[in-house]
């Protein structure tokens, strides 16, 4: 079985599109277009990051069966049981590797590798909502600073009297939108609520909605009479510049009356292109909706943000449990999953097929509310 595992990951494609990239950049006139040049590089960095993990993995394994050959030649018993050991302690290490490596394959979508952009929004629920969705992106901030990514916060909307009401991030780093797809849809909350004086228990409701912030290299050009630009001053916590000058940018697409906002920024300029980019990204990913006639996919899915639609389910009373509906996890450390423990979420929707393993309204397992 080792010898198979080592002859799995060859990646060979790739080796000859990265040796041909290579080519180019090793020619004089390369750096003459640099902004050809730097999307060149980007491209041969992320064929790297997704060959060299598999390359050490069969260097390992060949490692590994050279190791598990000098045991069966060993005579020596107590000097055999040592390198068993070691066998054993390197197979359980390849196994976690070999995880990993299985995950990484199930990103094959055209835009799996890049950077993703998580919006929640809150739903019924009114002000406990609220609370609900600023819970959800503290979650979403933190499983991605745990999974190695940044976080940049592009906009935010508080609520009207706790929480927010919609906010918006940029999860940046390798195959992002892969695993942060995972986490669209509905997303349930049952708790005694702290806003309630009687202690009764309340449901909320707020959706996560991703997309992949596309390349610049996309074929999309937007006519400038079909956006609406509007200028404001940035609300909450940014210091005196932010919330003084106009600086908060806002785009509406006229003909699909998509809405981007961003205030992360200091400068109007650097908050328009962003919110370009951001609006660029929707635009994209709705095309190709249209393009396949499954709007239900990206948008449609998520359906009201309310009862029954939901994917996952948060019970903090009277019992703790965390439920996914698509594909029947559960958690009982509600406080890990709330710190942004979501691996075990994410990598079980993209082991039972992505989008496919969604059950239908009438497969809830509500059985104990």
């Amino acid at each position: 079985m080792l010898a198979i595992y080592g002859g799995i990951f060859d990646g060979e494609k790739k080796l000859v599109k990265i040796a041909a990239l290579e080519e180019k950049m090793a020619a004089p006139s390369f750096w003459e277009d640099q902004q050809a040049a730097q999307k060149v590089i980007a491209a041969a960095n992320r064929m790297k990051a997704a060959i060299n993990p598999s390359r050490a993995f069969n260097l390992e394994v060949a490692d590994l069966n050279a190791m598990y050959e000098l045991v069966n030649e060993i005579s020596d018993n107590s000097e055999q049981l040592s390198y068993e050991q070691e066998v054993i302690d390197l197979v359980e290490s390849l196994q976690l590797k070999l995880d990993a490596l299985e995950l990484a394959s199930f990103l094959t979508g055209p835009h799996d590798a890049c950077n993703a952009i998580l919006t929640v929004h809150a739903g019924a629920g009114g002000t406990e909502s609220c609370d609900w969705a600023e819970m959800l992106l503290r979650m979403y901030s933190r499983w991605a600073e745990r999974s190695g990514f940044t976080v940049d916060i592009q906009d935010i909307m508080p609520g009207e009297e706790a929480g927010i009401s919609s906010a918006t991030i940029r999860i940046v780093g390798p195959n992002a939108y892969g695993y942060a797809k995972a986490e669209r849809g509905v997303h349930r909350l049952v708790r005694i609520s702290p806003f309630d004086s009687n202690a009764k228990r309340h449901t909320s409701f707020s959706s996560v909605d991703v997309i992949a912030e596309i390349e610049d290299d996309i074929d999309m050009n937007i006519p400038e009479t079909e956006i609406r630009t509007d200028v404001y001053r940035a609300s909450g916590k940014g210091g005196q510049h932010v919330n003084r000058t106009e600086s908060a940018v806002r785009l509406t697409h006229l003909p699909s009356n998509i809405v981007v906002t961003c205030q992360n920024e200091r400068s109007q300029i650097k908050n328009k292109a962003t919110a370009l980019r951001t609006l660029k990204s929707r635009l994209y990913e709705k095309m190709l909706d249209d393009k396949r006639s499954e709007m239900e996919k990206f948008y449609g899915e998520k359906g009201d943000i309310a009862w029954g639609n939901q994917i996952r389910s948060y019970v903090f009373q009277p019992y703790q449990l965390v439920t996914d509906l698509r594909t029947g996890i559960k958690e009982g450390n509600v406080q890990g999953v709330m710190d942004g423990e979501l691996d075990s979420f994410v990598h079980a929707w993209l082991r039972a097929g992505g989008p496919t393993s969604r059950k239908s309204a009438g497969d809830r397992e509500f059985g104990d509310e």
